[in-house]
């Protein structure tokens, strides 16, 4: 019988037949068409021809197809509905992958052949899209150490082997922590809870076959409890717990597992000759350099800090009103700020919450991609991995564009957090293929499903990924979509938020849950002028997570990483009642894998560029100009990593952004 992940998709638009699907049929899969990917790839630096662009690096291109289709399905459901059996899986492949992936780079004849054509580069009448093509993957091989040999190329082998296993360990270690952690609440325990906290405790409750409600460790649960429990005890019980994530001791403990993979990254770069981690990581990214990084951070980090101090100083005044004395905490801080909210901007999360619907949330994302880019969607019935997950057509002027899946709940078997990815890239070679792309997010369960204002921003950003994908339009699948520098990736993320912001997306999609009225005119303008609220302790909590991750790259690693994070730190001066955005051993982001490694900046990075980038719309005919929309989709959201990020920004604005614009979006400056 033919395994399922191997065979033909005969589908509709060609999605991975889910139901066929057991986890029996990864491993088989995997190994046959790993085998399959080898044979490719042996049969292109054994061809006796002379080595074209053709011939080398279009049938690079070409191969791995198998490979593809087994890990598309098996990444996707490992990180969003993982079980034992898919956790001892990825165990078992990383190192496999990794060893894989050591042997394509380190194929010397293959290499040459790719060397060979880069070097012939002026003469092969190569399109703008083709060189780029071949200039990133000459760069890929010798980065990955093709160009190595003897002692350091095996080195480089093992090392990369070894990253891979302590990423799956460092991200499996994580969940476990977030999945064995819950706390009881009694009838006593709900003071202060408005109903949409205690509705989503109860479903937490029985997820875990609790006797009642409880608080778990999933950011859509936590975060809300933190915010409004007037018990300050049990607040700090919950705020430790998610604080220790990853640091419990034992076989789920991360530090170790942190040190090992710093250490590494250093000996990796050493081998390929650069100075250290961070300076061999952003080569490649638009920053360049950690000196430009530091530069960016520390320009917001001043005026951040002191509005940071300035709000602890209003908080701490609150906590005294309310007879608490001693010390700001961390775990006070959401607790007092959100009583400030209410008293400043006399705003009521629990009255304002029944006007953010996810299924109109939902909608407002897809209305507005119609808007500026003429895109619809439609339901789609078809098997999918969860029952959860739900799945559109997504069409322009009748044709068919992509599809997109939903995957909004949270539940024990999702790593936390939040993302984009894509099953399918948009190509036209080796034929052409239409995008798959999932949105994968970690909201409360509810009948409707109730969001936050932050949970609306995060469907709108993931949203903005998932366009970056759908509306892809180059030749060649390794730079479609996301595949773009780090720093340049969440420009299309991060600039999608502010459609969110509009007042007449929210005047038609911000309907209350019992009566379907729209939001209130005047509670209306209450969100949108407490946009920028308590934005001293959101960007400090972020800068501290990304000056502790270059740090930890720039330089000789440290032997005990908490303490080099305790000296940045206290280095920049961080409040006290503050933490970072991700500690050391939560910091999936870094230690899941390299994406982010000395790359956690490139979230600000990007909003230096979305702010000034939606400022071009406000200077033209505002949020939904025509002329924008269509510079925005040629310029950027179409061409993937077809062109240098620089260029394709500067196409689109004429010219790069200064920090001015991202000071201003987010209150920072008068």
């Amino acid at each position: 019988m033919t395994n399922p992940l191997l065979a033909d998709w005969d589908t509709p638009f060609g999605i991975a037949p889910f139901n066929r699907i057991s986890d029996e049929d990864f491993a088989p899969a995997l190994d046959e068409a790993l085998s399959a990917h080898r044979a490719e790839i042996d049969a292109i630096a054994d061809n006796s021809e002379d080595p074209t662009f053709a011939n080398t690096i279009e049938a690079l291109e070409a191969s791995g197809e198998a490979l593809d289709k087994v890990l598309s399905v098996f990444f996707t459901v490992a990180g969003a509905d993982s079980n034992p059996k898919r956790e001892a899986l990825q165990r078992d492949f990383s190192p496999k992958l990794a060893a894989h992936q050591s042997a394509i780079s380190g194929n010397a004849k293959l290499f040459a052949r790719i060397a060979a054509v880069w070097d012939a580069r002026d003469d092969l009448g190569l399109t703008e899209e083709q060189a780029r093509v071949l200039m990133l993957s000459h760069r890929g091989f010798v980065r990955s150490g093709a160009a190595l040999s003897g002692d350091a190329a095996k080195r480089m082998k093992e090392i990369k082997a070894r990253l891979a296993v302590l990423g799956t360990q460092f991200t499996q270690n994580l969940l476990a922590d977030e999945r064995a952690w819950f706390m009881p609440l009694g009838e006593g325990d709900l003071t202060g809870l408005p109903d949409f906290v205690i509705d989503t405790a109860r479903a937490a409750g029985e997820e875990k076959a609790a006797d009642g409600p409880v608080v778990t460790l999933s950011r859509s649960l936590i975060v809300p409890f933190l915010q409004f429990s007037d018990r300050r005890d049990l607040r700090e019980r919950a705020f430790r717990a998610w604080e220790a994530r990853g640091a419990n001791g034992g076989e789920t403990d991360n530090r170790e597992i942190a040190a090992e993979t710093l250490a590494l990254r250093k000996e990796r770069a050493t081998l390929l000759g650069y100075e250290n981690f961070a300076a061999f990581k952003l080569e490649t990214e638009m920053a360049k350099t950690p000196e430009a990084v530091r530069d960016l951070l520390m320009s917001v980090w001043k005026p951040a800090k002191a509005q940071a101090d300035a709000d602890a100083e209003v908080l701490t005044a609150l906590m005294r009103e309310g007879g608490v004395n001693g010390a700001l905490e961390p775990w006070d801080w959401r607790y007092y700020a959100e009583k400030r909210r209410a008293a400043e901007h006399d705003l009521d999360e629990a009255a304002l919450k029944p006007y953010f619907q996810l299924d109109r949330m939902i909608d407002a994302a897809f209305d507005c991609a119609n808007q500026l880019f003429g895109l619809e969607f439609a339901p789609l019935n078809v098997p999918l991995y969860h029952p959860d997950c739900r799945a559109w057509e997504v069409t322009r002027g009748g044709k068919h564009v992509a599809v997109f899946i939903g995957d909004y709940f949270a539940r024990g078997s999702k790593r936390s957090g939040a993302w984009c990815s894509a099953m399918r890239s948009q190509a036209k070679f080796p034929r052409q293929q239409a995008p798959v792309v999932i949105n994968v997010c970690n909201f409360a369960k509810g009948d409707p499903a109730l969001l936050s204002y932050d949970d609306a921003r995060t469907l709108f950003h993931e949203f903005g990924h998932a366009l970056h994908q759908m509306l892809s339009d180059v030749t060649y699948e390794s730079v479609s979509g996301t595949s773009v520098a780090r720093d340049f990736v969440e420009l299309p993320s991060q600039l999608y938020e502010h459609w969110l912001d509009q007042r007449e997306v929210l005047q038609k999609f911000a309907t209350h849950a019992r009566t379907g009225e729209a939001m209130p005119g005047e509670m209306l303008e209450k969100v949108l002028k407490a946009a920028t609220f308590d934005m001293g302790f959101q960007t400090v909590e972020y800068i501290a997570s990304a000056l502790v991750d270059l740090e930890f790259h720039d330089g000789e690693p440290p032997a005990d990483p908490m303490a080099k994070q305790a000296e940045v730190l206290d280095s920049i001066g961080m409040p006290q009642a503050i933490r970072m955005r991700h500690a050391t051993p939560q910091f999936a982001h870094v230690f899941s894998g390299d994406g982010y490694s000395s790359a956690y900046y490139s979230y600000m990075w990007s909003e230096v560029m979305d702010a000034d980038a939606f400022a071009a719309f406000e200077e033209a005919g505002g949020a939904f100009d025509a002329e924008r929309a269509e510079a925005l989709e040629t310029h950027i959201l179409s061409t993937g990593g077809s062109r240098d990020p620089a260029e394709l920004y500067t196409a689109f604005r004429g010219r790069l952004p200064g920090v001015e614009a991202l000071l201003k979006g987010r209150g920072l400056v008068a």
